[in-house]
């Protein structure tokens, strides 16, 4: 009998794992996870652990700077679920199996004194610096104006994106115009292998919170229906492209943020194409659910009434604008954080010794 996310597998969804935590990687690639993602909280997180010490002080006796001593463990952990995934990487010639590293998120902090112009020279920079070397490493690159303007570039250096932090149809056809772009100046554009991560539950505590007026049937409802829509888009613009490699939506952003939902509310919801980041505590909590299949509902929607009271009601470019500030807020701080974590852990270490 097949387990819950077994089932999911099955119905044609990719399951990746929203952290590199080594014990974690494992544990999901044996229930069918077959790739990654990292991000700054989940560095810091890890580190925040101990199980690390014995790298940082490695790194830390190597007189490393705190920060390039945060981006070497990022390096390292990174590194290390993309081994766990290489199979998946050549048993797929390339359509699978990534694990996904994400470039400096204070590039995009309010106080980062550099303009868009200089912001997209250093995303070129780093996304070749952080790729070299690797067959099956993803370069996270955020949907803001910066990020955006170096699409072009990177994938024309041959570098595999991971367009982050989509929340709308907008970012959306600028990222994945930009990458065509990019790779039709490649040696060979059947090399191009691109993923968007559309961030859906952070859209519902969005609505939740400033568009209360939207019925109960509809409310909840809004990241699902941007998803599955920029899903359905992106299915369409690629299909006539001749690619051996899918350009694919990640559904990112999986876990559920009411405590009221079901664990599967948006697993269950975006089952059956592409792929799914889901956090350890969600594909934990899924497979506790005695008795659970899952179908492929990613082609449903809900009734004409629901989706004209969605478009009437939410004015998706505001949403777009506070959920970037929101969003990259949450991805600076952390890596800010990360940052005076290495510090105290190196002042932690030089005590001891």
């Amino acid at each position: 009998m097949q387990t819950p996310l077994e089932s999911l597998v099955a119905t044609g969804t990719k399951l990746w794992l929203d952290s590199v935590d080594p014990d974690a990687v494992r544990e999901n690639r044996e229930i069918g996870a077959t790739g990654a993602t990292s991000n700054p909280v989940i560095i810091s997180d890890l580190i925040k652990t101990g199980r690390f010490d014995e790298q940082l002080s490695a790194l830390l006796e190597e007189g490393l700077a705190d920060e390039q001593v945060a981006w070497r463990m990022t390096d390292q952990l990174v590194k290390a679920a993309q081994e766990v995934f290489l199979p998946v990487w050549k048993e797929t010639s390339g359509d699978d199996g990534y694990v996904s590293f994400e470039l400096d998120p204070l590039l995009e902090a309010a106080d980062c004194p550099l303009s868009t112009a200089e912001r997209t020279a250093r995303y070129i920079e780093l996304a070749q610096t952080w790729s070299e070397g690797h067959q099956n490493r993803m370069i996270k690159v955020p949907a803001t104006p910066g990020g955006l303007d170096a699409l072009e570039e990177i994938v024309a250096a041959g570098v595999t994106p991971n367009i982050t932090l989509i929340f709308s149809e907008r970012q959306y056809r600028a990222a994945r115009d930009a990458v065509w772009r990019g790779a039709q100046r490649r040696d060979d554009v059947r090399t191009l292998k691109s993923v968007y991560s559309i961030f859906i539950s952070r859209i519902d505590v969005y609505t939740a919170r400033d568009v209360p007026e939207l019925s109960a049937e509809a409310q909840g409802q809004v990241g699902i229906v941007n998803a599955k829509r920029i899903w359905r888009e992106n299915r369409d613009w690629w299909q006539d492209k001749d690619l051996p490699l899918k350009q694919e939506i990640i559904f990112a952003s999986t876990g559920v943020k009411n405590k009221n939902d079901p664990p599967d509310k948006y697993v269950a919801a975006l089952a059956g194409s592409d792929i799914q980041t889901n956090p350890p505590d969600t594909n934990a909590a899924i497979q506790k659910m005695e008795g659970k299949s899952f179908t492929s509902r990613v082609e449903e929607m809900p009734p004409e009434n629901v989706l004209a009271e969605i478009d009437a009601k939410v004015d998706f470019e505001r949403m777009e604008a506070v959920l970037m500030e929101e969003g990259l807020k949450k991805f600076a701080d952390p890596q800010a954080a990360l940052q005076s974590l290495i510090a105290d852990k190196h002042a932690a270490l030089a005590g001891k010794g």
